[in-house]
């Protein structure tokens, strides 16, 4: 088996999704179902909470991913603690709900500093997936990715990692 990326997808592309509909793209959604049963994407529980203040078929869709969306554990709540410490402005949001942001970011720093799946060689690196952009100093998901050298790259860039045509 090839080394491959280890994805961590926030709120804002798995709502970018739902510009590729499942009966026009389902490629794009078998492959990606495919990533998360080999275990090479995963989100927060607290990514699962910002989608299910819609109603649609993203919703159910997440809903239906059992290995996808990750508990929050001591070890995050650290490095949660230790982020919103240097950039308190990622946990406001626009919306009335908690920020998923620093959830996101905490397990993508959780699994780089994870000795056993540090060492594990089927994996190249860890990468955030997110739509957001870094623009300036601005603080969002690429800006505190960037600031603890972890990748964070959007959903199309992902699939172009991949080698995904469609």
């Amino acid at each position: 088996m090839s080394a491959k990326n280890y994805y961590v997808i926030d709120t804002s592309s798995l709502i970018e999704l739902k510009k590729f509909p499942n009966d026009v793209f389902p490629s794009l959604w078998k492959n990606m179902e495919a990533l998360i049963a080999e275990g090479f994407m995963i989100s927060h529980k607290e990514v699962l909470k910002e989608l299910s203040y819609q109603d649609d078929t993203l919703k159910k869709w997440a809903q239906k991913q059992k290995k996808f969306f990750k508990e929050l554990d001591a070890y995050q709540i650290k490095i949660v603690k230790e982020i919103l410490k240097k950039y308190p402005s990622l946990a406001k949001s626009e919306s009335e709900s908690p920020s998923a942001d620093p959830f996101v970011i905490a397990l993508a720093i959780e699994l780089e500093r994870d000795p056993q799946k540090t060492l594990d060689p089927s994996v190249k690196k860890r990468v955030v997936v997110s739509e957001e952009r870094l623009r300036g100093m601005r603080v969002r998901i690429p800006f505190v990715c960037k600031e603890y050298g972890i990748e964070c790259i959007t959903m199309i860039e992902m699939c172009r990692s991949e080698g995904w045509k469609f």
